[in-house]
Formats: C-alpha cells, structure tokens, sequence
C-alpha cells in the first residue's frame, strides 16, 4: 500500500467570490489565518459556462468542459421538467485527481462532490436527488454512494439533516467529514459545501442571508481543522479552500424557448416544456445559454442569430468555432450571454421575458442570484487558498485558472499516474 507523504482535504465553498475575501474577511477567522500564514491566489479566472458540475470536474481534471464531457449542469431533455443532472463519474471522459489517488493506491473520501456518483471513492455520499415518481432520496443516495459508509453516517448524523434544505444539509456533511477524518485518516478528502450558494439563488449575492452563509462556512471550516489536530494528522496535511464560481444579481429571466414555440421551431408541450420534434432549442446554462439545432433544423442560422441578438438581456451570441475554443460544448449552434441582471430559463411558457421578485423564490428556476455566466465578467473571480506543509507561508499569487488547480493538487499529491498534458498547469509559486 502506498502512503503520502502529506494528506490533503479540499473545501469547495459553492459561490465563494474573490470580492468576498476583499470585503468580509474580517468576519472569516478562520480563513483569514489560511490565507495569512498559506498562500493566496487572489483570483481564478472559471470556466465557461461557469456552473458547479462543470467547474467541479474540471477542478479534479485540469481540462475544459469540451474535454472532460461535462458540458452543463443538467442534459437536454427537452421533455422533462426536470432534466437529469451530471451525477454519475463514468460521464467524465478524463482521468480525475481522484481516480489517480485511487489507482495509487491511497485512501479517499469525498461528500457531495459533484459527479462522483457511483465513483470508485473509497468513502463517498454523492450528490443526487430523485427527480423520477419511483424513486426516493434513500434508494438513489445509496446506490450512488458507498451504501455502507452512507447507513453510518445516516444513522449517526441523520438528525441534522432535513431532506437537501440549508444550512441542515452542509451541518450533515460536515459532521460526516470529521467523522471519517477522525476516524478514517484520508489521504485524499473532497467537501462540497453549498449553504452560500443556496442563500445567494435565493435572497441575492451580497444580501444578509448570504453573508451568514459564508460565516457558516468559515465556522464549519474551523471545525474540520480542528479535526485533524485532534487526530494528530494536522502537521501532515495540507488544506485547500476554494470557489468554484461566484455570482451576479438577477431580476428578469429570458425563456427563448417561448420564442421559439411562437416562431413555429418547436412545439410545446402542456407542461411547458418541449416536443422533442424541435427545430431550434435554448438550453439554459442560466447567466448563458445553448442554442441547439436539430439535424433536421431548416431555420438558416443567421436567421436565429437575427432572431435573438436584439432582445433585451442578451449581450453577446457566440458560434462555433469560437464556442468550443472556449472550451464549452462542441455541438452547440450558439452560445449566448446574458447582461448582468438576465438570466436564461428552458421553460416554453408565457412570455419571452418574466420578472422575478422575493415572493417568486422557492418556485422552480426562480433566483435572485445565479452564474454561468461568462468568466470574463468584471469582479467575477473566484479565489482559492492553500495552507499545510507544502505551501510557501505568508504569500499570494495574483491570479490563475480553474483549469490550474488539478495539477497543483495532483502534485500537492505527489501523484505519478496524473496526466501531464492537461488544458491547465500546476500553480508552482503556491510550494515552498
């Protein structure tokens, strides 16, 4: 069996910002004391579309979206209210920093890390919900999950959890993670936490709720410290805590898919949702969106192009090939960005444009807040701290990639099996 010579836990705080370093570190002891005495990238440029799945796989792969096949949070299905998301690691086409960890033989964890579902993670709660009338949240958590592992960890911590509801459901993960690292010393522990994000779609990105959020998350950061001082791990693990996007205020959702219907390139079901006989489809990526064209599409491309690019809310439409040099879905026609304030929505139903205001929070698709916006957008840098044997102390880069953090892990790993060509490149001023 191989052993590290220094562990490693990384803390993925969902919608952690760059300017939220800037503004509330003070109210973040926690991280402060990383960024302080570790080092600190001040900001990570993300990828396009800027979504968690997407962002996540590429934070364990080093490789854009077009490379690693998770292109989007959630697939086409134009028919479903309620599409499948990207759960499941064999969907990913490049090797992960987990898989390699594994193959090496050292022992990992990982809670809620997106796209790790039916993974070879030695001990692993997946994330995924049921979204079909058979199935319940036990049955597909335990078949995605380490069956074992979740029934412990249920059965221990269950209490503090009420179904996916923040902030109950990051109390449940935390107290699962200090369980195992207690209990299991990983070499390799991966947390998704998501209160701060769940806070920003709800009640907007900077508001109170948000703010709270995020000092939960510097509080539920202390606690997974401190369980590695109490299992004597503390000096030979290194600690990394990072953003996976940010976001931006929202107000009015666009659903170019009503368009579409009323053009007569797609028909629509009674629930609002798609025939799949469409012609033209807008598959939302949220702060952007998709355009997809059937095989059978016989709508001119500049004549969708014209369609959409004076609406209100849209900003800029790209094609191919500039779509996949970004590094986003090879097989899309379009690709749009939304202004700051728009946001994209798959529903074909009423207008093209619909307003959405406090009371409309907790209807499906309804936020205050969101991303998957383009990540040249200004001040909207995600940022990412490393602290523990390995890094320089007192220090701070200026700015990376998300694409640059797989490898600075993998090396933080020692990994040998980790691809070396990947679309990123290892963070070498974070070592001592």
């Amino acid at each position: 069996m191989t052993t590290v010579t220094h562990k490693l836990i990384i803390i993925s705080i969902d919608a952690l910002g760059a300017v939220d370093i800037e503004r509330h570190k003070d109210k973040l002891p926690t991280l402060a004391s990383l960024i302080d005495n570790g080092t600190h990238v001040k900001k990570i440029k993300g990828i396009y579309p800027t979504l968690t799945y997407p962002s996540h796989v590429t934070l364990m792969t080093g490789m854009y979206p077009i490379h690693h096949g998770i292109i989007n949070n959630t697939k086409t299905q134009a028919t479903r209210i309620s599409p499948d998301w990207f759960w499941y690691d064999k969907e990913i086409k490049t090797p992960t920093v987990y898989d390699m960890a594994k193959k090496e033989g050292f022992k990992t964890a990982a809670f809620l890390w997106p796209v790790t579902a039916s993974s070879a993670i030695d001990y692993n709660i997946a994330e995924i919900f049921p979204n079909r009338i058979w199935t319940n949240q036990v049955m597909i958590s335990l078949k995605a999950s380490s069956p074992l592992f979740l029934l412990q960890m249920n059965q221990k911590y269950g209490k503090l959890r009420k179904g996916i509801m923040q902030p109950y459901l990051d109390d449940f993960i935390t107290a699962c993670a200090i369980d195992t690292i207690t209990n299991k010393k990983p070499d390799l522990t991966l947390i998704h936490l998501v209160d701060m994000d769940s806070m920003r779609h709800a009640f907007g990105v900077q508001s109170e709720e948000a703010i709270h959020a995020l000092e939960r998350q510097d509080a539920r950061l202390k606690k997974i410290i401190q369980a590695t001082k109490d299992n004597g791990t503390f000096e030979e693990t290194n600690f990394v805590v990072l953003g996976d996007h940010y976001q931006i205020d929202v107000s009015t959702m666009i659903k170019l898919n009503a368009l579409f219907v009323k053009k007569g390139w797609a028909e629509m079901k009674p629930d609002g949702t798609v025939k799949n006989n469409w012609q033209v489809y807008a598959k939302s990526c949220d702060g952007s969106t998709y355009i997809y064209t059937s095989k059978s599409c016989k709508i001119a491309k500049e004549l969708i192009r014209e369609t959409i690019s004076p609406i209100k809310g849209v900003e800029t439409i790209y094609s191919q090939p500039e779509i996949s040099e970004m590094g986003a879905d090879p097989n899309a026609t379009f690709m749009v960005e939304a202004e700051p304030g728009f946001y994209f929505n798959d529903e074909a139903n009423g207008g093209l444009f619909e307003q959405v205001t406090s009371k409309d929070i907790g209807k499906p698709n309804r936020y205050l807040g969101v991303h998957g916006f383009h990540p040249n957008k200004p001040n909207y840098e995600t940022t990412v701290c490393f602290y523990g044997p390995d890094v320089k102390c007192g220090h701070s880069v200026e700015s990376a990639n998300l694409i640059d953090e797989a490898p600075t892990f993998a090396k933080l790993l020692n990994l040998k099996t980790f691809p070396k060509n990947t679309d990123g490149n290892i963070i070498e001023e974070i070592f001592k």
